[in-house]
């Protein structure tokens, strides 16, 4: 079979397409398990003497929502392109050393072209790892985790650099009781959602993480493509790297790995719905999973849990949230009469002997 170069990839797919939101649907389920958690939480915090739907938690669960949201929102777009990524969380911690570092030494502009050009450095030798030597992503990026973490710990033995006033202000400053950072990953997440969704690189991306085979045979050149999209997680990362440095004031080489962002994201996409096969999922599920996680973890603070016991019990939100969504859905008319039903007769069969294959039959005997 000749393979057709012209023919168009195929398009998005899966439970976060346009049009075809439902209430089963994975991106819709998981806004509303963020509700409900909202509203549980909400009620077990008053019925323990607390408050929780205040200015101040509901500030506290947007920040927290940032840098989680950044790396999650990187993370959705390898793993939807059958990719993943295990190194963003020394990524996170080696970018804010150098914004640190580099703004503490030159301009604040120098330091954010040094850590988006550093983590376009590393989205490309994750990518070329994964398709130039043919290294499975796990332990591709796991190895380039590694070697991350080696540098930072021979490197620095603690905090470095100093970060300007002027620019902690993206860590602090609010708009009401919105923090502006939250404007960043608001503006971050649209870039994506309109990549992966109204582009051709980003309907090459659900081809490659749908069928890699099928896609290549359809003229998608998948090395790239996959090489792509680790640069821009890579580029997300840094972001959050930026955001993390104005938040603490200076670099910090636990900033990533302390948080579990590695970790961490693929919950969060796990949660909004993201098939780790790749092909299926979106932006819009993983920002719903990262409120998820987000508004758990201000309900157990204002609880007091137990970390142990907080860590099984987000174990077993995600656990769930994967086994729904592994169920088998119905699709509309599914189940229904082929044949026959209400108000549709059943057709008429052909009786022995009569139809078109029988007058030609008997045209060739007369003959």
């Amino acid at each position: 079979m000749t393979a057709v170069s012209g023919a168009p990839a195929a398009p998005p797919r899966g439970p976060s397409a346009p049009g075809r939101l439902r209430l089963g649907d994975p991106v819709v389920a998981v806004w509303l398990a963020a509700l409900a958690v909202a509203l549980v939480g909400w009620l077990v915090v008053t019925l323990d003497g607390g408050e929780f739907l205040t200015r101040s938690t509901l500030t506290g669960i947007l920040q927290n929502s940032v840098a989680l949201g950044l790396v999650a929102v990187g993370q959705s777009i390898v793993i939807v392109t059958g990719s993943l990524d295990l190194s963003v969380a020394y990524s996170v911690s080696l970018g804010t050393l150098v914004a640190a570092e580099t703004m503490e030494s030159g301009s604040v502009l120098t330091a954010i072209l040094a850590v988006l050009a550093l983590s376009v450095a590393i989205g490309v030798v994750n990518g070329l790892i994964v398709t130039g030597l043919k290294v499975n992503a796990f332990i591709a990026t796991l190895g380039m985790a590694f070697i991350l973490r080696g540098y930072i710990e021979d490197t620095y033995t603690g905090p470095a650099g100093h970060v300007p006033a002027s620019f902690r202000r993206l860590g602090y400053d609010r708009i009401g009781f919105v923090p502006v950072s939250v404007l960043l990953l608001i503006a971050v997440a649209a870039v994506v959602w309109l990549i992966t969704r109204r582009t051709r690189l980003g309907h090459h991306m659900y081809a490659t993480g749908g069928d890699e085979h099928a896609a290549r045979l359809s003229g998608v050149r998948t090395g790239r493509t996959v090489v792509l999209a680790h640069v821009l997680c890579a580029l997300c990362v840094g972001a959050a790297a930026l955001f993390l440095a104005a938040r603490l004031g200076a670099g910090a080489p636990w900033a990533g790995t302390d948080a579990r962002y590695d970790l961490e994201s693929i919950a969060a996409v796990v949660l909004g719905g993201t098939a780790l096969a790749g092909g299926r999922g979106g932006v819009s599920g993983t920002l719903g999973g990262v409120l998820v996680l987000s508004v758990l973890d201000s309900v157990f603070n204002q609880l007091s849990v137990d970390p142990f016991f907080k860590n099984v019990v987000r174990g077993v939100v995600i656990i769930a949230a994967v086994a729904l969504y592994a169920r088998p859905r119905t699709r509309p008319g599914a189940g229904r009469p082929r044949r026959g039903g209400p108000g549709r007769p059943e057709p008429a069969r052909p009786r022995p002997g009569k139809g078109p294959a029988a007058d030609v039959r008997g045209q060739e005997e007369s003959a």
